[in-house]
């Protein structure tokens, strides 16, 4: 009887658990990020298509001398998303498949800021012919596999500034319209 009771008692435990269990489910679409918050409610991160800019240096049009930027740009100053930096900063990304390592298909990336656009240098060419590229400034952060084919990710850098999240995708044969997510991280 005792054995009955206990058996009773623990299967009544394990359905309320998983009744008030909340399992955030993965992002609907390829490319889509959701910011965990610390109540464990979720909020998308805002979208936008990236341009692509090539901007040559004051000094290599007067003097020959200088550099050629390549950088992509956002519309708008700042993202609607804004997080405190004291908050864990976790994220669900989903991609086609979870089966990468995410630290070689996301990049989390710091913006420059300017008034109306936020702007990021990929790479660049001096006019001696050498050339730097990855020139994103980048957030470490830690991933792992999340439901069938997302990332749980959580950012180990806080600094206070504009963010980008740039997904690659194996898959995609056009990297030339780059879809960019962004947020904030404010005091």
């Amino acid at each position: 009887m005792r054995k009955i009771i206990l058996f009773i008692v623990a299967l009544f435990a394990f359905n309320l658990q998983s009744l008030f269990a909340q399992e955030i489910p993965e992002p609907e679409f390829i490319g889509e990020t959701l910011l965990i918050k610390s109540d464990n409610s979720v909020i998308s991160l805002d979208k936008s298509t990236s341009q692509g800019r090539t901007v040559a240096s004051t000094g290599l049009m007067l003097t020959g001398f200088g550099k050629v930027r390549n950088q992509i740009q956002i519309d708008g100053c700042c993202s609607s998303v804004k997080i405190n930096k004291n908050d864990d900063i976790k994220f669900i990304i989903r991609n086609v498949d979870n089966l990468t390592d995410p630290m070689s298909i996301i990049s989390i990336f710091k913006f420059e800021i300017k008034k109306k656009f936020r702007r990021a240098e990929l790479s660049a060419t001096n006019s001696f012919g050498s050339s730097k590229s990855n020139n994103l400034e980048y957030l470490s952060f830690s991933g792992k596999k999340y439901g069938d084919s997302s990332y749980l990710i959580k950012l180990d850098d806080k600094e206070v500034g504009e963010y980008g999240i740039i997904i690659s995708n194996p898959n995609n044969l056009d990297q030339k319209r780059m879809i960019v997510t962004s947020f904030s991280i404010v005091e």
